[in-house]
């Protein structure tokens, strides 16, 4: 006869993010034990048929695969600590957000306590947990990946595994949130100077979504000349580049506006003129930006 075992997994970690994936879950039709330090945030998903553990000891009891969306990696140790015993044999899927170096550590305090830690960055809002088209980055022991995998993809529908090494999802992870944070803030910075000339967001939506579709050509052109160290000026010049960054700073001042953001650009230009690269493509800054600033 076939087996009428439902999939069940463990959700510690119940803020919009712990929310979805636990909806997910449910959705899907998996028995689903929760945990947040405040209960209140459970209520609809019970009311769903999720179980509410009274406590992390239970929450961890209840299921070998444990999902964490806790804030950090403090916030892990801070939860799992107390409950420490309680670990071994668990697979812990810590889709908290922090650096590369600590998840290092938290999968070898994890193995240390008889656990395995896969490491997971997840690249899309609450809003696009259990969906097919959203994907998330895993690093870790292939083999727990892979026997886990039927219930990361409920997550999303593209899982990712980048290597062993349980930093790298973790590094993915960052270096999708460098460029993220980055752009919209530069994003908010052409809204403020729009705004001072009278123009609305919903004004220069049209250009902006038209600058920002032409960055993936730039990216795919200047990725080869960077892995081969080439920065030879032929089509852009750091120069010419200053000048430029030099006049949006100005149009910022004009304004009346924040400068902080121009005016850091335009530093880090102004060290790569210095530094004898004013013939050089502007990506000869990348070479400044591989090391702290003096």
């Amino acid at each position: 006869m076939p087996s009428t075992t439902r999939p069940s997994v463990t959700v510690i970690g119940l803020g919009p993010m712990g929310r979805a994936m636990a909806g997910a879950y449910l959705d899907r039709g998996y028995d689903v034990t929760v945990w947040n330090r405040t209960a209140s945030r459970a209520d609809a998903l019970v009311t769903r048929g999720a179980t509410l553990a009274a406590d992390v000891r239970e929450a961890l009891a209840a299921n070998e695969l444990v999902i964490l969306s806790l804030t950090d990696y403090d916030a892990v140790y801070a939860t799992l600590g107390p409950a420490e015993s309680a670990l071994t044999g668990r697979v812990l899927v810590n889709l908290s957000s922090d650096t590369p170096e600590k998840a290092r550590a938290a999968a070898r305090w994890a193995a240390e306590r008889g656990a395995v830690q896969l490491t997971g960055g997840v690249t899309v809002p609450p809003s696009g947990i259990g969906r097919a088209e959203s994907s998330t980055f895993y690093s870790g022991p292939l083999h727990a990946f892979e026997a886990h995998r039927p219930a990361l993809e409920v997550l999303t529908g593209r899982t990712d595994h980048r290597g062993e090494d349980p930093g790298l999802a973790a590094l993915m992870y960052q270096i999708g949130m460098t460029m993220f944070w980055t752009s919209m803030l530069s994003y908010w910075q052409a809204v403020a100077l729009a705004d001072a000339n009278g123009l609305k967001a919903a004004d220069i939506l049209p250009h902006a979504v038209e600058t920002a579709n032409s960055l993936p050509g730039f990216l795919g052109f200047y990725a080869e000349r960077v892995d081969g160290a080439r920065h030879d000026g032929d089509v852009d010049r750091l120069a010419m580049g200053t000048a430029s960054v030099e006049h949006v700073l100005h149009t910022h001042a004009d304004a009346g506006v924040d400068t902080t953001l121009p005016a850091a650009v335009v530093e880090l230009f102004r060290r790569g003129m210095d530094a004898g690269h004013a013939a050089d493509s502007f990506s000869s800054l990348l070479e400044l930006m591989k090391k702290p600033a003096a």
